[in-house]
């Protein structure tokens, strides 16, 4: 008899600490966005590949900010911003390098408190994370080669036929179907990638925003970029052309960094897209 109630006291707490552990884990993933918005850091994920808004460098010049784990620095227009969020909050910036995919799962797990990365605020990323108010507002243009057969186009009709490209899982991508008869080519990872494919002709241009193509024309003389007349370009909603910061779902931040955000100015905003642009790496 008495080995029997041993045995049921053995079971009862096991289970017990079954249970407890799982109420423990459980809280502790609830937690960990919270847990690193109290931090004395504001860590921000960005891929540091996109010139001008964010770019790796190998110094400190221009503002850069080391990233974490190794012996890099991130500069550009997302640091730049970032910068100025964390000094409204009173913590210290911290750059965590991240794959474009693992942005939204980092936010989300608490790993980086923000997602500063020239992302938009499009109505399905709105369905798992938060954004700010926006920080900049761009167009979508076309990168090509200088003095190519779709350098003096101006029409989305005019890149029929072409072999047109964007970055994985963003707009830019899904917008090529909007041009009849273009050929398509997969996606790629990032924009380093696709600027490669265009110089080595795999492609006859990608998708891209304004700042980046700026970027890459004055980074490479032999890229151009097409802006589209008036009503001939690529039809796009207001959120997938802007630019905000992504946050966890019910971030205690979203208001304190709005409230920042709005404070700086146009011209501050403006200013600081020119010295991302003229400050970024050629090779960048």
């Amino acid at each position: 008899m008495k080995k029997r109630i041993s045995l049921l006291l053995v079971i009862v707490m096991s289970l017990a600490m079954m249970l407890t552990g799982c109420s423990s884990s459980n809280s502790a993933s609830s937690n960990s966005a919270s847990n690193s918005e109290s931090s004395d850091e504001f860590r921000v994920g960005m891929e540091c590949g996109y010139a001008p808004f964010n770019w790796t460098q190998s110094d400190d010049s221009n503002n850069g900010v080391k990233i974490q784990g190794n012996d890099e620095y991130a500069g550009g227009y997302d640091v730049a911003i970032a910068q100025k969020i964390a000094d409204g909050l009173g913590k210290k910036l911290v750059i965590v390098k991240t794959e474009w995919d693992g942005l939204v799962p980092a936010v989300q797990s608490g790993k980086i408190d923000a997602i500063i990365a020239g992302m938009s605020p499009t109505a399905e990323r709105k369905k798992t994370i938060d954004f700010t108010d926006i920080y900049y507002t761009s167009d979508l243009v076309m990168v090509v080669k200088k003095g190519g057969e779709y350098e003096k186009a101006t029409k989305l009709s005019d890149f029929k036929g072409a072999t047109i490209t964007g970055q994985l899982n963003t707009f830019h991508y899904t917008v090529i179907d909007q041009i009849k008869d273009v050929k398509k080519d997969t996606a790629m990872d990032n924009f380093p990638a696709m600027r490669v494919a265009l110089e080595s002709g795999k492609i006859d241009g990608y998708v891209s925003e304004r700042p980046e193509a700026v970027s890459a024309t004055a980074a490479n003389e032999n890229f151009a970029m097409v802006e589209f007349a008036k009503g001939e370009g690529f039809k796009t909603s207001s959120d997938d052309t802007a630019i905000a910061v992504g946050l966890a779902k019910k971030s205690s931040l979203k208001d304190k960094i709005n409230k920042i955000l709005a404070g700086i100015s146009e011209d501050e905003r403006k200013d600081l897209m020119d010295q991302a642009i003229k400050n970024q790496p050629a090779s960048k």
